[in-house]
């Protein structure tokens, strides 16, 4: 009877206390043991000299789509494009059509999961005008990563931009709450000041710093009349970062790739393709993003991974549908980072891997360490590759980031201690499970641990 299901032999492991030269034991889906397993017996060995072993990386900001358009992106593709990318896990978005409001939609959810998803998953309730006396009631339900409010870039019910509800929604729970924090009211006052057919690159311009900086604000004093903990989303200015550096007591901050990789020339270049909220902006104010990398202020990285027909992103701005594809491109840009000096292996692990478990309370992810599922993002930093359309998993077929050469690329993706992907290939059949969060109630135990299918 072998004593492990899989051991990882020769790795350069990404440690919370460093980088080692260590095997990794496997046994129920856990890490088991961390040292030499020269003499143990395992279902399976794999022999990772020459590459890194980082713990599973988390996409916390996944727009996957599902219920919605099939032709743009499902559950299944999603997490496919998400595990030949490197990820273990992603946190999916509520702004779905219907949205996710209550108890019914995220048990449909979860039934799909076994038979669906390629990756593990958490599941965001949305905030609506709707539902705002119901959070503290759903934000406790199983595998609930955060409630998610739209103060701004969303229509409709999913729109909570005035204080008075805002406030409401603070108050109904205690659990971190994620917010997209653009001043709607600003946003839409500017909306008049342009036409059909203007250039994409006065995207920026209409949603400007004003817009962001206000809405952050707003939401933080609110934050600390409740004395409740919040989440700010895809930080996008200089001035966000600046005010948020000195808010740790109530919030935590999340960058996005985009704003880390991309300049507003992306609107000459690309069109439509590079339209998102909040906008991607100029030189300085990803400067200003890697400062913040550098000194510790910022908590996670996500993808905000939000795709659209090419129909929709090919109207005139604009009325052009904001939202780029990257759950799939995610970990390959951010290596590529890495290997061009910009952070270290240990501080992308902290922020795509421990970040996302200690904002959202995860218990069993986050480290490479006895204990832990044993998911893992092992990456070949030595290989190069060029992103390419090509690769997309997704329906709607198209990437940002088309053309992008990378240095450092996934080679393998591990749930649980079952391989599902090795050198682009996807194995085996869908074995995905709802990610247990704190504060949230119990997960069956064939759900949580077992890498068994």
């Amino acid at each position: 009877m072998p004593e492990y299901e899989l051991v990882l032999k020769n790795g350069t492991c990404v440690l919370p206390w460093g980088l080692s030269n260590t095997d990794v034991a496997v046994r129920d889906g856990r890490i088991a043991g961390l040292g030499s397993f020269d003499a143990a017996r395992a279902e399976q060995v794999i022999d990772c000299t020459g590459l890194h072993v980082l713990p599973g990386l988390i996409d916390p900001h996944v727009h996957a789509r599902d219920p919605g358009d099939p032709l743009v992106e499902t559950l299944e593709t999603a997490t496919r494009g998400a595990v030949l990318g490197g990820l273990c896990s992603i946190f999916d978005m509520p702004n779905t059509a219907p949205p996710l409001l209550n108890v019914a939609d995220l048990d449909a959810k979860r039934a799909r999961l076994p038979a669906e998803a390629w990756c593990d998953i958490g599941f965001y309730v949305a905030a609506a005008q709707s539902n705002l006396g119901t959070l503290a009631e759903l934000e406790k339900q199983s595998n609930v990563c955060a409630v998610k409010l739209f103060a701004g870039g969303a229509k409709g019910d999913l729109l909570v931009q005035d204080d008075a509800s805002i406030e409401m929604a603070l108050r109904n729970g205690v659990r971190r709450m994620c917010f997209h924090a653009e001043d709607e009211y600003r946003v839409q006052e500017r909306r008049a000041q342009y036409s059909e057919g203007d250039p994409h690159r006065l995207h920026a311009e209409w949603r400007d710093v004003e817009c962001a900086l206000l809405g952050t604000r707003r939401i933080v004093a609110l934050a600390r009349k409740v004395g409740r903990p919040i989440h700010i989303l895809h930080v996008s200015t200089a001035e966000e970062l600046e005010f948020l550096a000195g808010c740790r007591d109530i919030a935590t901050v999340e960058l996005l790739v985009n704003h880390l990789t991309q300049t507003d020339e992306v609107y000459d270049r690309l069109g439509g393709y590079g339209v998102m909220n909040p906008p991607i902006r100029s030189q300085r104010h990803r400067d200003a993003a890697w400062a913040a990398v550098a000194n510790g202020s910022v908590d996670v990285i996500g993808s905000d991974h939000a795709p659209h027909a090419r129909a929709a992103k090919e109207r005139p701005w604009p009325d052009t549908a904001a939202g780029l594809t990257g759950v799939q491109t995610m970990v390959p840009i951010m290596l590529d980072h890495v290997s061009a000096g910009r952070l270290s292996l240990s501080r992308l692990a902290d922020l795509m891997s421990a970040g996302p478990a200690r904002v959202y309370g995860v218990p069993t992810k986050g480290r490479l360490a006895t204990g832990y599922d044993a998911d893992f993002t092992i990456v070949d930093m030595s290989h190069r590759r060029r992103i390419e359309n090509a690769w997309i998993a997704a329906p709607c077929g198209w990437t940002p980031f088309d053309g992008h050469d990378c240095t450092g690329w996934p080679r393998m993706t591990v749930v649980r201690g079952r391989c599902v992907m090795r050198d682009d290939e996807v194995l085996g059949t869908p074995s995905g499970r709802p990610v247990p969060f704190l504060g949230t109630g119990q997960v069956p135990k064939d759900q949580v641990g077992s890498g068994r299918s």
